[in-house]
C-alpha cells in the first residue's frame, strides 16, 4: 500500500497528529486539545482451527495498534470475507462471538462491520480509540541511553507454521495461543505511566522489522541481547527444522541490510527475529534509568514474559545489531 499511495496527493492537516510518513501502528487525528482519536484497521486469515478462538486471536491483533500509540480503544467494526459457499454460517457466528468477547474485555464496543463472500476466510477489525494529543506514543522518538523492553515472547508464526502442518506437539500451541490472546491493554498502561518514549508492537515483520522502522530516521542505533528476548517453547526446536513462515524470510531479505548479528547466534535461530507474529507484544523503548521499574510494573500486571532485551546507543554503521 505505501508504494500504491506515494503517488497520490493526499491532504495533509495540522489535525494529523500521524499520518502514514512514519509507518506507524495507527494514525492519529486530533478532534481538541483534550481529544485526538487512534485509528486502525487489520485482519488475517486462520491461525488456528477452532473457529472461535481464531475471532478473539484477530481481534487481539486489531486491537494492539491501538494499544501501541497510548490510546484505548472505543468502538469497533468487523471486518470479514467470508467463504459462503463452502463453510456454514455458524462458523462465522462462533468467530465473532470470539472477537466480541475480546471487544467487550477490551471495554470498546462493537458498532456493525462489513462481510464480503471471499473465497478465503478472513476476520479483523477496524477499531477507534482515543488519546490525549500531548501523551501519543509512535515508533519514532526514540533517544540514546534508553532500555528496549519487549512484553512478550516471539515465536507464534514458526508455531503456527508447525501447527498447520500437523507437527506441533499437543503442549506446545497452547502457549502460543495464550500469548496471542492477551491484551496489550495492561501493558500499554504500564508504558503510558512511564513516560516512554517510542513503542511498536511486534507483528507481520517480527522483532527486527519492527525494531528497524523505530530506528530508521534516528541519530542512533539500537542493540539487542539474544539471551534475553523471550521465545516461546518449541519455536527454537521447530526452527531447525524448518518450519518457517515464508513471511520471516520476507522479512530477513526486506531488513537484512540494516541489521547485524552476532555469529555466535546459531544461524537456525537467527531467522526466528524476523518471525511474524501475530497479536505480539509491544516494543517499548524509555529512559535507561526506568527500565527495571517498568518491568517491575509488567510484572505486577500480570506480565510476565516481558524482559529488557536491549538498548539504545550513539549512530553506528547498521540500524540493529543483536549481540
Amino acid at each position: 500500500m505505501e508504494k500504491a499511495l506515494l503517488p497520490l496527493p493526499l491532504e495533509k492537516s495540522p489535525n494529523v497528529l500521524v499520518g502514514r510518513e512514519t509507518a506507524d501502528d495507527a494514525g492519529v487525528y486530533r478532534l481538541t486539545d483534550q481529544i485526538a482519536l487512534v485509528q486502525t484497521v487489520d485482519f488475517i486469515t486462520p491461525i488456528v482451527d477452532d473457529p472461535y478462538l481464531f475471532g478473539q486471536i484477530a481481534a487481539t491483533n486489531a486491537l494492539s495498534d491501538v494499544y501501541a500509540m497510548g490510546g484505548k480503544p472505543l468502538t469497533v467494526l468487523n471486518v470479514v470475507g467470508f467463504p459462503r459457499r463452502s463453510l456454514d454460517i455458524s462458523i462465522l457466528t462462533e468467530i465473532l462471538e470470539g472477537g466480541l468477547q475480546k471487544i467487550h474485555e477490551a471495554g470498546a464496543v462493537l458498532l456493525g462491520g462489513h462481510t464480503v463472500d471471499d473465497a478465503e476466510l478472513k476476520y479483523g477489525l477496524a477499531v477507534t480509540g482515543t488519546v490525549h494529543p500531548g501523551k501519543v506514543i509512535t515508533n519514532r522518538g526514540a533517544r540514546v541511553g534508553d532500555a528496549l523492553i519487549l512484553t512478550k515472547p516471539l515465536g507464534t508464526g514458526i508455531i503456527s507454521t508447525a501447527n498447520k502442518a500437523g507437527m506441533a506437539e499437543s503442549g506446545i500451541l497452547p502457549g502460543a495461543v495464550d500469548s496471542m490472546l492477551q491484551l496489550n491493554d495492561k501493558a500499554a498502561e504500564a508504558m503510558v505511566e512511564s513516560e516512554a518514549h517510542a513503542c511498536t508492537d511486534i507483528t507481520g515483520y517480527g522483532l527486527l522489522g519492527h525494531a528497524s522502522e523505530m530506528a530508521r530516521g534516528g541519530s542512533f542505533s539500537f542493540r539487542f541481547f539474544y539471551s534475553r528476548i523471550p521465545i516461546l517453547t518449541g519455536t527454537r526446536e521447530y526452527a531447525t527444522q524448518g518450519m518457517i513462515p515464508g513471511g520471516a524470510y520476507c522479512n530477513q531479505d526486506h531488513f537484512g541490510q540494516e541489521i547485524s548479528i552476532s555469529a555466535k547466534i546459531p544461524e537456525s535461530e537467527r531467522i526466528i527475529l524476523f518471525d511474524p507474529q501475530t497479536s505480539g507484544g509491544l516494543l517499548i523503548a524509555l529512559p535507561g534509568a526506568d527500565g527495571e521499574k517498568l518491568l517491575h510494573k509488567l510484572r505486577k500486571k500480570g506480565i510476565q514474559e516481558a524482559s529488557l532485551v536491549g538498548e539504545v546507543v550513539k549512530q553506528e554503521k547498521k540500524l540493529i545489531f543483536v549481540e
